[in-house]
């Protein structure tokens, strides 16, 4: 809004009074109109910045589906019953329908309990039609009209993404705007700008089961206004809204724990609140907290014993707890390092592409410095630089989450894990552009600071709008990111997996073993790297299988079950080597399959019935080759 100039006495343009506000001053008041002129006007940055956002992933909406997409999405039965199954979503664990189709138990530490998202791909499900969707049997050529729908659908679901992306950054800017930048609009949108362009997000938008990560800072930062909102008000009205927010924020994401500490904090640097009343003003969330904590206990499932001790589930399952705790701080320094460089991007940081570290690594020290400086930063700033203060808190509190320390996250690091950290970092970068343009031109200050924004934004495109070309689906990311995370036995794992599919799709032979050797040097090093690899080994198998080498074959899936006797469907491989064998005029090697076939499964009457004919051939031969 435009305000009075007291020395002139008259009116002085929006623009003009910008530039004499020096932002880390600007005296907190109750939440402003968001009527400001031109292209400081609150509607004219929404739009561009959600224009932004569909633009740069429009190429996204042909797109199909890719890592755990395939978990939560196309093979979750909940997912597939639309409004029906909304009850069991709100009740069950978000990868409760998997584990029971592979036979297992939940494999993550405390469970997963995140069922907004989930619940849009119900609803969606249902306005989509529910009657002739995939099984969850997809195949890659997706020939058949269910798969087809399947394709289509996930497009659709591609589009929802950008639409709630484009959405939660014009909140984003409206959150901004209201509470942290409040008379200096610019900034907001530089640091929106920044946030919405960054290619860190790619994972986010791309792939639709991280519909969470922008559900969950969606709800936040609503949570935030509408707080705000209810302090200029006092509307009880504000407050239940503002409530709602919260535990939509929570039933989409655990990061909703973060603003327990950050919104006392922001009630302190922005409303002028002592601590103890900034604590007092936070008392009635509390309901919110009880609330998700007695939904989470009912619906979280025990975790397997077995998979604390697997490296892709734990990722320090292999580390000493010198090494445990030295990789933690070292890894936290890479979300740093990919917010200012993001560049190479990778959609798996799993064992072991990160290798362990040991105290004696300079990058622990770095980072140790580097973050006891954030810490510093967020007290030294306390009075002396609200935005300042909370852009490193919103920054540190939402890392603590991702980094392993205080919860087993089951990974070593995502790229999508560091969308909420990114706010902090945006407004960090927004703060020291606008301050650094006074320096460089101090009468057109908000157009300079602007300037560069948006030739930060254009560098950020053009490294995003390629990389989501790889999120198509789960091959062309897989061959993609083989060449960024070389050492993870997850990528090389499912680049095998792509060969593999091929092999298993072809009717010549010599196209199927060709394939399947394709696909062999890739689990051979992921089985190296990871040497208790289940998947790893029964695929190696298969591809043993395929390349017609039953002996190889049979050492693998004896490998399987040793290690997890329960996998889905063994039985069926096992007997499948066994008509391998029998092939080859190998008959005792043949039976021992089905054997171990009808081991694994007592009912499996196929095998049954070719052990009896095996053994009859058997004998026969036995009895002529006595004669």
């Amino acid at each position: 809004m435009a305000k009075k100039n007291k020395k002139a006495g008259n009116s002085t343009p929006q623009v003009h009074q910008e530039l004499k506000t020096t932002i880390a001053d600007t005296k907190p008041s109750a939440l402003p109109e968001q009527n400001g002129t031109g292209w400081l006007s609150f509607r004219f940055q929404a739009i561009i910045v959600a224009l932004l956002a569909i633009v740069m992933y429009a190429n996204t909406w042909q797109h199909e589906f890719a890592l755990d997409d395939t978990i939560v999405i196309v093979k979750n039965e909940y997912v597939w019953e639309g409004f029906a199954g909304i009850k069991d979503i709100l009740t069950k664990d978000a990868f409760d329908s998997y584990y029971r189709q592979q036979n297992s138990s939940n494999q993550l530490s405390g469970g997963r309990y995140r069922p907004l998202s989930i619940i849009t791909f119900a609803i969606e499900q249902q306005l989509l039609g529910t009657d002739s969707v995939s099984n969850g049997n997809v195949t890659f050529e997706m020939q058949s009209k269910s798969e087809q729908k399947l394709l289509h659908d996930m497009r659709v679901r591609h589009v929802v993404n950008t639409l709630l992306y484009a959405l939660a950054v014009v909140v984003l800017l409206y959150f901004l705007r209201t509470i942290i930048f409040r008379s200096t609009p610019v900034a907001a949108f530089i640091a929106t700008l920044i946030f919405t362009a960054h290619p860190l997000h790619t994972e986010v938008v791309a792939n639709v089961k991280s519909r969470d990560e922008i559900l969950s800072l969606l709800f936040i930062c609503l949570t935030f206004v509408t707080a705000f909102r209810y302090r200029a008000d006092k509307k009880i009205t504000s407050l239940a809204l503002s409530m709602l927010c919260f535990l939509l924020a929570f039933l989409s994401k655990e990061y909703a724990i973060a603003t327990v500490l950050l919104l006392p904090l922001a009630f302190v640097l922005f409303d002028k609140q002592t601590p103890v009343q900034s604590i007092k003003s936070f008392l009635p969330y509390l309901i919110v907290i009880g609330i998700y904590g007695l939904l989470r206990l009912q619906v979280a499932a025990e975790s397997n014993p077995a998979s604390d001790a697997d490296i892709l589930n734990n990722p320090y399952a292999f580390a000493s707890p010198a090494e445990k705790l030295a990789t933690q701080i070292a890894t936290s320094l890479n979300y740093l390092k990919l917010l200012l460089v993001p560049y190479p991007l990778s959609s798996d940081y799993s064992y072991n592409t990160i290798p362990y570290k040991s105290f004696g690594h300079p990058m622990v020290w770095i980072s140790l410095l580097v973050h006891a400086g954030i810490v510093g930063g967020i007290v030294y700033f306390f009075k002396r630089n609200r935005i300042i203060c909370f852009g490193l808190a919103f920054y540190l509190f939402h890392l603590l989450l991702i980094n392993n320390f205080l919860f087993n996250i089951g990974a070593t690091m995502g790229e999508r894990l560091a969308y909420h950290s990114s706010v902090g970092f945006a407004v960090i970068i927004a703060y020291l552009l606008y301050e650094g343009a006074q320096k460089i031109a101090a009468q057109n200050r908000a157009i300079v600071a602007a300037g560069v924004a948006g030739g930060i934004a254009l560098v950020y495109c053009l490294i995003a709008i390629p990389r989501n070309s790889a999120w198509k689906n789960d091959y062309s990311l897989f061959l993609t990111d083989i060449k960024t995370s070389p050492n993870s036995a997850l990528v090389n794992s499912n680049v095998g997996f792509y060969y593999l599919h091929q092999a298993e799709s072809q009717t010549d032979s010599t196209k199927k073993r060709m394939f399947a050797a394709q696909a062999l040097p890739y689990y051979i090093k992921a089985t190296d790297i990871h040497k208790t690899f289940v998947i790893g080994y029964l695929n190696k198998g298969l591809c043993y299988f395929f390349m017609d080498q039953p002996d190889s074959a049979r050492v693998n899936l004896e490998k399987v079950i040793q290690m997890y006797p329960n996998y889905a469907n063994i039985h069926e491989t096992f007997y499948n080597v066994g008509v391998n064998f029998y092939f080859h005029k190998r008959l005792p090697e043949a039976i021992e399959m089905w054997k171990t076939a009808l081991r694994l499964k007592p009912d499996y009457i196929l095998a049954q019935q070719s052990i009896n004919t095996a053994t009859i051939e058997l004998n026969n031969a036995n009895s002529a080759a006595s004669k």
